[in-house]
């Protein structure tokens, strides 16, 4: 008798849900607009609804359903309550229980970072490894780090913060969580726009990056394949920092293989090249030999980690 899962991405803008059989195969996915209006009162309501209009469709029976795994953009702690998930308007919000008594189904939540890293494990990249860091480039630097199988989430949930470790503390400029010097200021998108255009203040030589009014980390990067020196520049800072970061973090948690996704990794072998040349120069030897590899599932590795995550 096959079983079933859903696997329910929230986001900031939509809620990606994908129905599952429990060996790993996606059978359908779809989006529903994630609405933001009286605090995000309505999104687990919404889901709820999507997912009962699945079952009605397939004409499957929730006996035969696994449950729903839930990820979203935020801490979630042991019992399943989200604290602050700014991006949809949550406050405080138990999701477990929330969503388990709108569909009569098991629910497990987990931070969107970290699952996207059990779906990379599960059936992405990292497929085979039980040691994993999973680092996101895209708006901000997102993280994952999985030991021997198991998301380290923290006592508060917020394990795994890869983008708010503090790389330069001599940082004026005041990151969006508060603080100053954080991974996210260079490495996200928006971060290499910013090394790029502080480069630029600086540079005296003619730079292709000077034509492009609306300069942004694929432009960067596009010019850097092209040989531009300047744009190589900025690509060698930004992955030096990141690198070290990595480093840094290997040291604690010795992984098998990092995998890079994200907006930013689609500019694909320049900088896995550039990142594991850093991250090599700076490591602990013992983690010198930690393979790099690109996300292989793109927006659907968190569908995919909820599921893992449920199943575990």
């Amino acid at each position: 008798m096959k079983k079933y899962a859903f696997g329910v991405d929230v986001g900031g803008t939509t809620c990606k849900i994908g129905f599952f059989e429990t060996d790993g195969k996606l059978i359908d996915k779809w989006e529903i607009k994630t609405n933001k209006e009286n605090g995000g009162a309505s999104i687990l309501s919404d889901v709820a609804q999507a997912i009962e209009g699945k079952l009605t469709e397939k004409g499957i029976s929730r006996n035969d359903v696994q449950g729903i795994g839930v990820g979203v953009p935020g801490p979630v702690k042991n019992d399943g309550v989200v604290h602050r998930c700014v991006n949809v308007g949550w406050g405080v919000v138990n999701v477990e229980k929330e969503l388990g008594d709108l569909t009569g189904l098991k629910v497990k939540a987990g931070n969107d970072a970290n699952v996207a890293a059990l779906g990379e494990m599960w059936q992405g990249a990292a497929k085979g490894c039980r040691d994993v860091i999973m680092v996101t480039l895209g708006t901000g630097v997102g993280g994952g780090i999985i030991v021997d199988g198991k998301v380290v989430a923290g006592f508060d949930g917020a394990g795994g913060e890869i983008g708010h470790i503090t790389v330069n503390a001599h940082e004026k400029e005041q990151c969006n969580c508060g603080q100053y010097g954080c991974l996210e200021q260079y490495a996200s998108a928006t971060g290499v726009v910013r090394v790029a255009k502080r480069t630029l203040e600086k540079a005296s030589e003619d730079t292709a990056l000077r034509k492009h009014a609306d300069l942004t980390a694929k432009d960067v990067f596009d010019e850097a394949k092209a040989g531009d020196k300047v744009a190589l520049e900025v690509v060698d800072e930004v992955c030096g920092i990141l690198g070290a970061a990595l480093s840094n973090i290997a040291c604690v948690v010795n992984p098998e293989v990092i995998v890079i996704g994200g907006g930013v990794s689609k500019a694909g072998d320049i900088l896995t090249d550039a990142v594991k040349k850093h991250f090599v120069a700076t490591s602990f030897h013992a983690c010198a030999n930690t393979k790099f590899v690109l996300a292989g599932l793109g927006n659907d590795a968190g569908m995919y980690g909820c599921v893992e995550m449920l199943l575990d």
